[in-house]
């Protein structure tokens, strides 16, 4: 049975690892609220974006297009979008359990962030490319993924791009999505500009627009900026969710802490006070000894 020291020893190691969860929780809060602006800043350009897609498809015929040919599935390239560091609860967790159901021998991998990496490894997975970014990266910084993803397809390698992230919902809630990039698929557009463009009736969301110098050479110029826009803001996304859940779970880690602390100080004092009482009744017993 433990004594007070021992008790004593482990309140004082509890509340040393509070205080560390307790800063972890601070950065990360500081951090979580720039991330989910970023990610939340981006999202009315995307559909904007899409809305202008939508438009450009109606008008063209999407088959010539090489990034809208869909090809018999032989080869999938997956780019996972993972974090770092640990200490963010089932984030990663989640992600490379949905990595682990894509089969072996059809897949690559292109992984971003060093959780992603040692699945990667781990798990005996053919990687093809490794990308090191920021904590705030920029687009410039991302475009490098959204063309090696291109080249890849263009070349005939894969026959399909997938991206697996977190979806940033809010600060509580951030779910895992596994999302076809390539080939782009024209029901993609319509689902991301949220339909909104077909409310009035007209298949065209933009119809009083003209495109200069004509809709296939726009749809040729807007479809790699897509692709690089895209992944960019499912990095931010996944930025923002990296940073709330993080900071959720080192929230509850200071919380279970302080918890903890409170029960041993309640153990510590119930066994200092029955040591108290029990050297009272032996000075007690020993006086009664001698005046008897």
């Amino acid at each position: 049975m433990a004594n007070t020291q021992d008790i004593r020893r482990r309140i004082k190691s509890i509340r040393n690892t509070a205080q560390i969860t307790k800063a972890m929780q601070m950065v990360a809060a500081s951090k979580m609220r720039k991330a989910q602006q970023h990610a939340l800043a981006g999202r009315p350009y995307s559909q904007l974006l899409n809305r202008v897609l939508v438009s450009l498809e109606s008008r063209t015929d999407p088959l010539l297009h090489p990034l809208l040919q869909v090809r018999p599935l032989q080869k999938e390239l997956v780019l996972i979008i993972s974090t770092d560091k640990g200490l963010a609860g089932a984030l990663n967790t989640n992600v490379m359990r949905e990595a682990g159901n894509f089969a072996v021998g059809q897949t690559v991998f292109v992984t971003t962030g060093r959780k992603a990496r040692q699945f990667a490894a781990r798990t005996r997975r053919e990687l093809l490319a490794d990308f090191e970014l920021k904590d705030a990266p920029t687009i410039l910084e991302t475009k490098a993924i959204s063309k090696f993803c291109v080249e890849k397809f263009l070349s005939g390698e894969v026959d399909k791009v997938t991206v697996l992230y977190t979806h940033f919902v809010n600060t509580i809630s951030q779910r895992p999505v596994v999302q076809t990039l390539l080939p782009i698929s024209p029901l993609a557009f319509e689902t991301a500009a949220g339909n909104s463009a077909l409310n009035d009736g007209r298949k065209d969301p933009m119809l009083e627009y003209i495109f200069e110098p004509s809709a296939l050479a726009v749809l040729d110029f807007m479809l790699p900026y897509y692709l690089q826009y895209q992944v960019f803001q499912m990095i931010l996304d996944a930025r923002a969710s990296e940073h709330s859940a993080r900071m959720v779970a080192m929230k509850n880690a200071t919380d279970n802490a302080n918890q903890f602390i409170k029960d041993l100080t309640l153990e510590y004092n119930k066994m200092r006070q029955a040591s108290i009482t029990t050297e009272l009744l032996e000075i007690a017993t020993a006086q009664m000894a001698l005046g008897g």
